[in-house]
């Protein structure tokens, strides 16, 4: 197999700001995108929405076209072979999971509240979303949970995934992902973590941006490795 520099690169199949529908109809589109607005919902900061997530979905869902982008963010590399071969199959099975999930979606919706899901109201959609997951609404996530520690979100691969864990680690990409995949629209997933991210992913690779003025420059290495406190070394 050839490195993945060696690999050719085309462009992206659509404008990278348009809202064509790759993979989804309209209904599934809107579908999602409700969805999604839920698991990040629109506070005094934007969410899922106006990131854009559904837009990463569907993209991510429609072929092999938007994989790998290119290190310097000119287009997508051309995958081949088995290796698309592959790739073609797990995105196929993802996109069969997500069709039904939208059925899913409505099926319980109708039989709670009699209407289609992007037609509930934001509470009942919650309450829809519940009852697939099979678990209550989580909590705001913050800095530390009520033990004092650090909150970890767990990202999961999403080879085999049920639908609301596809969604929610989806969901999660398409917000904090770099924008040439779709989501993060206008880089409002990084602005709400306080991410000075690139312009555009060539920036990276021409030294025009750079992480260095975030390194802790002067450190004592006793106060990074707390047990080398007390092992007698300077």
């Amino acid at each position: 197999m050839t490195s993945m520099a060696d690999w050719p690169v085309v462009p992206a199949p659509v404008d990278p700001g348009s809202d064509d529908r790759l993979f989804f109809d309209n209904h599934e589109w809107d579908t999602i995108e409700a969805a999604t607005a839920r698991i990040i919902p629109t506070d005094y900061d934007p969410g899922a929405r106006e990131a854009r997530a559904v837009r990463f979905i569907d993209r991510y869902l429609s072929g092999i076209g938007y994989v790998y982008a290119a290190a310097d963010g000119s287009g997508f590399l051309q995958m081949s072979g088995r290796l698309a071969d592959a790739w073609r199959a797990r995105i196929a099975d993802l996109g069969e999971t997500y069709c039904q999930g939208v059925r899913e979606l409505d099926t319980i919706a109708r039989e709670r509240f009699g209407v289609d899901f992007v037609s509930l109201r934001e509470s009942h959609q919650d309450a829809v979303l519940e009852q697939l997951s099979g678990s209550s609404k989580p909590a705001p996530v913050g800095l530390t949970g009520e033990d004092g520690n650090p909150t970890i979100q767990v990202y999961a691969f999403d080879d085999g995934l049920t639908f609301f864990d596809a969604l929610v680690a989806h969901t999660r990409q398409g917000f904090y992902g770099d924008p040439v995949y779709g989501g993060n629209r206008d880089r409002v997933g990084w602005t709400v973590i306080g991410f000075p991210g690139p312009e555009s992913l060539r920036d990276t690779m021409d030294g025009t941006y750079s992480v260095r003025e975030y390194y802790v420059q002067d450190y004592d290495w006793r106060d990074l490795i707390p047990y080398l406190r007390g092992a007698g070394r300077s």
